[in-house]
């Protein structure tokens, strides 16, 4: 039997392994910080529900919290952004985090940091309203916001992976819904520093995740990502309307990562023992078992059944 981090890096080159591996994930408090707290929380879950690894949570740090966004009254405002720098507390904190969670584990897993991208970062900080007025007003100037926000991504990104000792990120793109932007207009505006702190990313480390975010329960026009440079592409498989097998084709036959609905409606967080094994079972035949993770669509509700995640890693282990 190999270790779980073998496993993974086994499945992330498309290998075979000896279990498929499985990950899952859920917000333990996603409006604070509770510092070690929010460390043995994460060694706590991996522990309980058996996984092959840990997506480390960037509970508490979803807005961006520049101060100069407040003096922002008009698109052009945005030229007078700048990045926080690498001491500030928001980045700090979190490396902090992932450096707990990696020196709990000691090796004996991967470990990857939920990281968000430069728009989603802005929108969060801001509103959704607010940002997408302000694109319309002057697309140019919040695209330099997009380039600075990036910059402090690109800083937390490299102290993850070279400081905490994270083995790469867990990068979430959002923003791509079919009412907002056309593909050529994603491209064109979200794109560039997206792509800056992806390939930023990957020059530190090769086992980088991408996770196409169906976050509002909007189908995205997932085309745009489609030749992200990722290690693992992760997906909403049920939001989307495209399977695992489908997306190991869409995504160029990289690994996949995913497969089971994450919402309460789900087989996973709803269904019977046997129906969850069932699923589970079903995922395998049809995607196969080379170059594939278990886990979700995206985030679990927190109040699942952790036995339920143990019947997947069950399940899992009767198919090898």
């Amino acid at each position: 039997m190999i270790s779980k981090r073998e496993r993974v890096l086994c499945a992330l080159q498309n290998k075979e392994t000896d279990k498929i591996p499985m990950g899952f994930w859920y917000h333990f408090s996603p409006d604070e910080d509770k510092g070690e707290e929010t460390v043995r929380e994460h060694l706590q879950f991996y522990k309980d529900a058996e996984l092959d690894f840990i997506k480390v949570m960037c509970d508490g740090y979803f807005n961006y919290p520049n101060p100069y966004i407040q003096n922002v009254k008009s698109a052009k405002d945005w030229y007078g952004l700048t990045p926080l720098g690498e001491n500030h507390p928001f980045i700090r904190k979190q490396v902090e985090r992932a450096k707990g969670v990696v020196g709990g584990v000691q090796k004996e897993c991967c470990v990857f940091y939920n990281v968000f991208c430069p728009m989603s970062l802005m929108r969060f900080g801001t509103s959704e309203e607010l940002l997408m007025k302000h694109l319309k007003e002057d697309t140019e100037a919040v695209k330099h916001a997009f380039e600075v926000i990036a910059e402090d991504i690109k800083t937390l990104v490299r102290l993850l992976i070279t400081e905490a000792g994270c083995d790469g990120i867990y990068y979430c793109v959002q923003n791509a819904e079919e009412f907002r932007f056309t593909a050529e207009e994603y491209k064109e505006i979200v794109s560039p520093a997206e792509l800056e702190v992806l390939q930023y990313a990957n020059s530190l480390s090769e086992n980088n995740i991408l996770h196409c975010c169906g976050w509002a329960g909007d189908k995205n026009r997932i085309e745009v990502w489609k030749d992200y440079p990722a290690k693992v592409v992760n997906w909403a498989v049920y939001i989307e309307q495209m399977s695992l097998a489908e997306g190991k084709k869409f995504f160029g036959g990289k690994c996949v990562l995913g497969g089971f609905d994450n919402r309460k409606t789900g087989v996973l967080y709803s269904g019977t023992k046997e129906e969850v094994e069932e699923e589970t079972k079903r995922i395998i035949q049809e995607v196969g078992i080379k170059g594939v993770m278990i886990g979700a669509d995206c985030t679990l509700p927190s109040n699942i059944d952790i036995k339920r995640l143990v019947w997947v890693r069950k399940a899992l282990d009767q198919l090898l």
